[in-house]
Formats: structure tokens, sequence, C-alpha cells
């Protein structure tokens, strides 16, 4: 056993080497952890905690089959990621994907709006948790306690990964866990023993709309859009999983399976359990779930869950960490970052790229305060994230695309065949519908707010795109960019 994972990690270790890069990192990342850092990072829990009320309110409980669409549409995302992490299992995953595929300040600039949205999506997820950790410990919820516990709840996660990739990996199994007992488990539960409505509900449009319920059930397609990404983390630790041509592919479509089963079961159990759905349906009751779990499971019970959540919202921040502080290292390990040479170094014991954690915990925090000190910023700087991560996938997905018309063919372990451009096809126009939709503006008449996804993307783009006329940083980099074709035709000549 031992000398077959040897030879399989000394097969990946040259993989990387034919790929331009030495091993830094400790392959030590099973499967079940490549598939629980993914889940624990799109967190079914997470996102229906957050988003059911607003789901429901605009779209009633049909609201639920945006769960399928959206899964479908990413499922075909995850595909063609696949074919791209089996050629080329680097760390940081959409850098440098986008690298090899399209070049060095396409890479560039996709990334650093990814790396963005990412850190922007840590503060999002830290701000949802601070409630049921202070439920745990009967703190009262004030804007200085939201903040202090927002700022611990990182530190902890930091801490954790810190520790390593073994450790990091184990959280993430337990983070797996805690989501599956609290989206399935007490879906299930109330599926099965605490229904109070019925099924029909499901078809039933509740007058939504004012007749034309189409527009009421595309603005309810927030619900899906922000659950389903995250699986992509797998793929940002492929430095540190073995067999990673093989493995990180089945884990990126089995999180998307596994997450929308979960999340369907934990949507239609609160929808079927709620003791009262009207209200819900009418925006009387924007913070429905604690009542239902209350009405359901007793206070007890609903206790337990929130401890179970809490367990699942430090994962899900520590799996956010994990790929992001991943992503900077890997554009700083080509040169492509101020201080560089500080952000790429590993630490020597844990093999952990310790000082891009920090920057991945010090930025959130930064923007933990600037909500402390303007609470309404809350909701825009999420809708940024969500947008941006959009804007990423689908960056690859079209460079993909445009190679396959080149005439790459992806020449991983994992291939899709005479399939492959027709998924392509497929996720691309999947991805700008989506895209579309994010741009929309609201209707609030607050044109902060209901611009936000707009500035947040502009900021971030005039940032990025001085920062890449100023200093730089493609000229100064002389990793392998743009070669996609020709590293598929030498894997194929060394196959034969």
């Amino acid at each position: 056993m031992s000398e077959s994972v040897s030879q399989t990690h000394h097969e990946d270790d040259a993989h990387l080497k034919a790929l331009g890069y030495q091993t830094s990192y400790s392959r030590t990342m099973s499967l079940w952890g490549n598939i629980a850092l993914g889940f624990t990072y799109l967190s079914p829990l997470v996102a229906i905690y957050s988003l059911f009320a607003l789901a429901v309110s605009t779209g009633g409980p049909p609201a639920i089959w945006w769960i399928v669409i959206v899964a479908g549409g990413q499922l075909l995302v995850a595909l063609v990621f696949g074919e791209i992490v089996s050629q080329f299992p680097i760390a940081g995953g959409l850098y440098p994907w986008a690298r090899r595929l399209w070049g060095k300040r396409y890479a560039w600039l996709i990334s650093w709006i990814y790396v963005w949205a990412m850190l922007v999506t840590i503060t999002a997820v830290i701000e949802f948790s601070t409630g049921y950790a202070m439920e745990i410990f009967g703190v009262a919820v004030t804007p200085e306690s939201t903040l202090a516990f927002a700022i611990g709840i990182l530190l902890v996660a930091l801490l954790l990964n810190l520790g390593g990739t073994k450790t990091m990996s184990r959280i993430a199994r337990i983070g797996l866990a805690a989501e599956l007992v609290g989206v399935v488990g007490v879906g299930l539960y109330l599926l099965i023993f605490q229904r109070r409505n019925d099924w029909s509900v499901f078809f039933d449009t509740f007058g939504k709309g004012d007749g034309d319920y189409m527009t009421a059930f595309v603005a309810s397609a927030l619900v899906g859009l922000f659950m389903f990404y995250g699986f992509e983390a797998c793929g940002d630790v492929a430095e540190e999983v073995s067999n990673p041509g093989r493995r990180i592919p089945k884990a990126m479509y089995l999180t998307i399976f596994v997450g929308a089963i979960s999340a369907l079961m934990s949507f239609a159990g609160y929808v079927m359990a709620a003791p009262n759905l009207i209200s819900i349906v009418n925006g009387e009751d924007m913070n429905p779930i604690p009542a239902i779990l209350e009405s359901s499971l007793g206070v007890v019970g609903a206790k337990i869950f929130v401890g179970v959540a809490v367990l699942a919202f430090i994962s899900c921040i520590l799996s956010l960490q994990a790929a992001a502080s991943r992503l900077i290292q890997s554009k700083a390990r080509d040169g492509m970052l101020p201080a560089s040479a500080w952000l790429s170094k590993l630490t020597p014991r844990t093999k952990v790229p310790r000082n891009a954690l920090f920057v991945a915990s010090v930025i959130p925090i930064i923007l933990a305060v600037v909500i402390y000190a303007m609470p309404d910023t809350l909701v825009p700087i999420t809708a940024f994230a969500v947008l941006g991560i959009y804007i990423a996938f689908q960056s690859v997905v079209l460079a993909s695309l445009v190679q396959r018309f080149k005439g790459w063919k992806p020449a991983g372990q994992f291939q899709l065949g005479a399939w492959g451009l027709i998924i392509n096809i497929a996720a691309l126009l999947y991805g700008i519908w989506a895209i579309l939709w994010l741009l929309q503006p609201g209707a609030s008449g607050n044109f902060v707010a209901d611009w936000a996804s707009w500035l947040g993307l502009g900021v971030v783009l005039v940032a990025g795109i001085l920062y890449m006329l100023i200093a730089r940083p493609a000229s100064k980099s002389d990793a392998p960019a743009g070669d996609a074709i020709e590293v598929a035709n030498k894997m194929r000549a060394a196959a034969k």
C-alpha cells in the first residue's frame, strides 16, 4: 500500500514538474477530504439559512426549483473545470487554469476579481455565522458583539488552517458531517414527522407577481446562484491531493450532487414544517427558521442544531480561507503580486502558505470593521461576491471554449470526449444568463444598494487594471502561459 501511494505521489510530482513547478505542498488530502473541502465551501446550510425567507417571500415555495436549475447549470461548469484541472493539477485553481488556457494578463485580471470575491465571501459568511455563535453563548446581538464574534471566529479558522493540510482536511470532514446532519438529517426529520403543509405548495404561486409569476420566480433565483459555487475549491488545493487528475474532477461533481440533494431536503423540510407558511410568503416573517426548528425540535433540539450550525460555519470559513490562500500563493509564486516572495512562502513544517493565510484573514477583518461602521454595506458587498465569482468562472469556461475551437483536446485522466464541446457551450450559455441576472439593478430607490454589483465590480476592475498597467506584473513573470494545446500534445505523446 505504501509503495503504491509513493509511486502515485512520484507520478503526481513528475506531472507537476513537467508543467513547470516543483513540489512544495504535502499530498496528504484524501478524496473525501477534497470533497469535504468543496462541500463545506458550497455549504447548503449557510445558503438555506441565509436566503430561505428571501426566496420564499419573493417567489413563493416554487423557488425551490432554482436549486435544481442552478445545480444543473453549475454541474456543466464543474465538468468543464474537471477536464482542465485533470490536465493542469496546479494549486490556485482558476488562476493557473486561465493562465495556461489564455495568457498572463487575462489570468491576472480574472484571478484578481476572483480573489476579492472570495475575501468578500469570507466576510459575508462570518457575518452570517455570528448570530448562531452568540446564541450558544447567550450573548446579546449588538454591533459590538457581532464584530467581536466575527473576528474571533475568523481567528479560530486561521489557527486551524495553520495546523496544516491534514488538520484542515479533518476539520472539513467534521464540517461535512455537521452539514449533512444540519441539512439532510433535519430536513428528513421535518419532511417525515413534522409536515404541516401539502406537497402542492411547491407548485402554488401564492399570487406572487400580480399575474406575472415568471418575474417573481426569476427574482428568487439568488437562492440557487448564491449556493452553487465552492466546488472549484477542490482544485485550489490540487498539489495537496494524491492522484489529483482523477480525484479532483470526481470531487467537484460529487460536491454538486450531494449539495443539491442536501439543499432540496432542507428547503423542502422548512417549507413543509412551517407552522405559518403564508406569513413567510407575505414577507411578514423574514427569520422563520429558528421558530420552525423550535416548534418541531423543541428548545433543546433547536439548541443542538445551533451547535451543529456553528461547526458548519467554521468549516465553511476554513475552506474559504484555504482556497483563497492557495490562490494568492499561486499568483505570488509566479511573481504576479506585490511582495510575491513573502506571499509565496510555505511553512517548513506544515507546508501551508502562512503569509497568504494572514492576508486572507486580515482583509476580511477590515471588511468586518467596515460593516460594523456601515451595516448597510453587508448586502451590497455580498452581491458583488456572487457576481465576481460567476464572472471568474465563466472567464475560464470561455477560455476553454476558445482553445477547443483552436484544436485543444484535453489530455488529463478525466475527459468528456465528444461531449466536451457541447457541454462547454452549454456551460457558457448558462453562465452568461446567470451573470446577466446578477447584473440586474435593484428597485429599492437607494442608488448604492440597487447598483451594488456594478459598483463593486467597477471598483475592483479599475484597481486591478491600473495595477496591471502600472506595475506590469505579467512582464515580470516567466512562468508558462497559453500552452494548453502544446501540453496536451506532449502528454499524449508521452502516453504512447
